[in-house]
């Protein structure tokens, strides 16, 4: 018997599952579509954190690091005598302008010192081909992988760098990966620019006579004991480090290349748990609203079943294998999908995170939770639907639903039903006597739209930032910086260099402000009153007027926990390391970086100082380029030039490369979802008024009559979807861009209105083709069939 029993259900089973194959294939394909986002994001994350793990490991990378202008090289020992600290390294560290035969611009490199007869104790070097260098080899130098494969060197080739006022050939001996370097970023500049700048490694004794350093270091590393307290050892470091001009030191958390990974995968974090849960909840109300009018209109079936001997269980399981099966084939598609998809991501991040080890992997927990998310979200998406089921008395489930109350709609009410035909009035009065079965319809529809414009919105966020940054804020084409603090005379010099059009100084002062408990290393910017080029620019996008006192971004004043009429001590961190007491005037939005600015005559006299610049922002005439750059290349003075035009063209590719590549696979699923909740809305309401509509079509309507009823309440549903959708696009779009914020990248909340229109154009567009799909069985009905109960 039991046999029997199962064997029809079974057989009952996959009869119901065929009957809406259409409706199905929806949500699976939304369910993968939030595993595959899963999976995406998380296997990028683990294959990530893998080879950061493995390549900190093997290469000592070290825990803190510190750098001054010159110290003595018996310093060292009363480093190594700190409490915590387990492995020094000193060194030499120096950067220079590099000239490259066949580029008119000059890059920018620094070069380190390497131990001269032994491997470093930290940070050791992997090595892509070559060999390392040997003892006392005074003209050879290690490159980084990046810079060679950005301007094909081969082994044995030279580059020419000015060193320390100085040109000299530099034979490369050796390709090589560093732990310091995963993320390889030049002088202010925001992303890698591999053909601009460099790092080269050199023999310790050949780099200090060649930077006047014997016997002495200008930067040291350190590894700690496991349960150090890195706060106290980077305070008795600083202590020690004073005296020979030491900046701030700074472990891990601060070390550049290692906040870049590190704030990748927190983003991919928050990107790998939001939008899935995004779509696991339109996944579970889809499976809801399906399983709801399943149960809805197998009313009898149901009846019948139990009238022959099924339990509540064996109804209430019959549903959640239906809902099972959804889930087993939603996930291994959205596995399959995910792995796929994540592989090409991360060969996209391999042209910027450079680890030796990099291998796309995703661990069991990451499959076994994406299953789990969906089967939770699947089965809370049919738990009311099994409960209605179960809970059905057999007499009561084999009558027909009883019809709905009768009474007067607002239309009637108001007395204004007289101005629609009786198509329309059914219209509406079906929807006013099921206000929430249409609300929910909306929703589901205005979550696909809402996803739509969550989507695009990123986009449009990154191309207000780059306006607001290089068109409006920095306008300058050049930035220069000098070795050292030149007389403002220097400027004069660069005016009059060929295609120079303007030119204005900048005086950039190493500083850690303190306000209260809270301090911040970061830098002070003097720059001219009412700034043509480098501007500071407000939330009214006018610029800021920096004469009347210190001014300071928003995130600055976040972190020190300052508001305007405030008073910031500055520690500066070079030559005498005076101390100012500065009061905030103005606090003002920027999208990169932290920024401090103070009127350049101002900071000079703070500091004692006369006339005094270390860079200038320039316009120039592009049609003299060539001998510009040719001129920059002579002048020793410089030790770096920032293109604005090329470090704009470099983030926006990598932004078109990996954020909104992403963020075009989340279009592609989005459209997915708004198809699929349509296409069930007209599907189920169809299913649900068959009978109805047979009847009316009976009666001497027409088919176009019939297709008008049906179709005008699902297109009410479309429209009221349409606010819902915007209002929680944007609200999407909020928390995404507050989670991404970070101490020097912020995403503006900018939404264009042709982001709104695009979304709500494609939920239309699915609406139409939903309704065609839903139209061609509206054609075939079966006038007699439709009239007859299901048996």
């Amino acid at each position: 018997m039991m046999r029997s029993l199962v064997s029809a259900l079974n057989r009952k089973l996959l009869r119901d599952l065929w009957n809406i194959k259409g409706q199905l294939v929806a949500i699976i394909f939304v369910m993968a579509s939030g595993i595959m986002t899963f999976v995406l994001s998380f296997g990028v994350i683990d294959s990530l954190e893998l080879g950061q793990e493995i390549y900190y490991d093997r290469s000592e990378f070290a825990d803190v690091w510190a750098s001054a202008k010159r110290v003595p090289q018996d310093v060292d020992e009363q480093i190594r005598q700190i409490d915590g600290v387990s492995l020094i390294e000193t060194r030499v560290t120096f950067g220079g302008t590099i000239q490259v035969e066949g580029m008119d611009e000059p890059a920018t490199g620094r070069i380190l010192s390497l131990p001269d007869n032994r491997e470093p104790l930290l940070n050791k070097l992997y090595l892509v081909k070559g060999r390392m260098l040997r003892p006392d080899e005074e003209n050879a130098v290690l490159a980084s992988e990046a810079f060679v494969l950005a301007h094909e060197f081969e082994l044995g080739d030279s580059v020419d760098m000015i060193i320390n006022g100085h040109k000299r050939a530099l034979k490369i001996v050796g390709v090589v990966l560093s732990p310091e370097y995963v993320y390889s970023l030049g002088p202010g500049a925001m992303v890698p620019d591999n053909k601009r700048f460099g790092v080269f490694w050199m023999s310790r004794r050949a780099l200090e006579a060649a930077v006047d350093m014997d016997g002495a270091f200008n930067d040291v590393a350190l590894r700690l004991n496991r349960g150090a307290d890195v706060e106290d050892v980077k305070a008795e470091l600083d202590r020690i480090l004073k005296p020979y001009g030491g900046l701030i030191s700074y472990d891990r958390s601060e070390q550049m290349s290692n906040w870049f990974v590190e704030n990748e995968l927190t983003q991919n974090r928050t990107t790998g748990t939001v939008t899935p849960m995004i779509f696991l909840a339109v996944a579970a109300f889809l499976v809801n609203v399906v399983m709801t009018r399943q149960v809805a209109t197998q009313r009898v079936q149901i009846g019948m079943l139990k009238a022959v001997g099924y339990n509540e269980t064996e109804i209430a399981l019959h549903y959640l294998r239906m809902v099972m099966v959804i889930v087993v084939i939603g996930s291994i598609v959205g596995l399959i999908g995910g792995a796929w998809l994540g592989n090409g991501l991360l060969t996209l991040y391999e042209d910027y995170f450079r680890f030796p080890y990099l291998r796309y992997t995703y661990s069991i927990d990451i499959m076994i939770i994406s299953v789990a998310f969906c089967a939770a979200a699947a089965t809370a998406g049919t738990w009311v639907a099994m409960k209605q089921a179960a809970s059905l008395p057999p007499a009561e489930a084999m009558k027909a639903e009883a019809p709905t109350e009768f009474r007067e709609t607002l239309l009637e009410r108001l007395g204004i039903d007289k101005f629609f035909s009786f198509l329309s009035r059914i219209v509406l009065r079906q929807v006013e006597r099921r206000p929430i079965r249409a609300f929910l319809s909306a929703l589901g529809v205005g979550f696909a739209l809402s996803i739509l414009v969550f989507a695009n919105a990123m986009s449009d966020s990154m191309d207000y930032m780059m306006n607001v940054q290089y068109d409006i804020g920095n306008r300058e084409d050049l930035m220069l910086t000098f070795v050292e603090p030149r007389h403002v005379s220097a400027l004069e010099e660069i005016r009059l260099m060929p295609g120079v059009l303007k030119a204005e100084p900048i005086r950039d002062v190493p500083v850690n402000l303190k306000h209260g408990h809270l301090s911040k290393r970061t830098g002070i910017s003097g720059i001219i009153p009412n700034p043509d080029l480098h501007r500071v620019i407000g939330a009214d996008l006018k610029p800021i007027d920096i004469t009347s006192g210190f001014v300071m971004s928003k995130t600055l004043a976040k972190i020190l926990n300052v508001k305007v009429g405030d008073t910031v001590r500055a520690d500066v961190l070079e030559e005498r390391r005076p101390e100012l007491d500065l009061t905030v005037t103005a606090i003002y939005d920027e999208f990169v970086g932290m920024g401090a600015f103070l009127d350049i005559d101002k900071l000079n006299s703070l500091l004692n100082e006369g006339p005094v610049i270390t860079g200038a922002a320039l316009m120039i005439d592009p049609n003299w380029n060539g001998p510009l750059y040719q001129d920059i290349k002579e002048i020793p003075s410089i030790i770096s030039m920032a293109m604005m035009t090329t470090m704009r063209e470099l983030f926006e590719n990598i932004m078109d490369e990996n954020m909104m590549r992403i963020m075009a696979v989340y279009v592609v699923f989005a459209a997915f979802i708004a198809s699929g909740v349509i296409y069930n809305t007209a599907r189920i309401a169809f299913s649900e008024r068959a009978r109805e509509l047979a009847s009316l079509r009976v009666l001497g309507l027409t088919k176009g009559e019939v297709a008008y009823i049906l179709f005008g309440e699902l297109a009410i549903v479309v429209f009221m979807a349409i606010p819902l959708g915007i209002i929680t696009g944007y609200g999407l779009v909020a928390g995404l861009v507050a989670s991404f914020e970070t101490e020097i990248f912020r995403i503006p909340l900018y939404i264009k209105s042709d982001t709104y229109a695009y979304a709500v154009v494609v939920v239309l567009i699915s609406a139409l083709i939903s309704f065609y799909l839903v139209w061609r069985q509206v054609d075939n009905i079966n006038l007699v069939e439709a009239q007859k109960g299901v048996e």
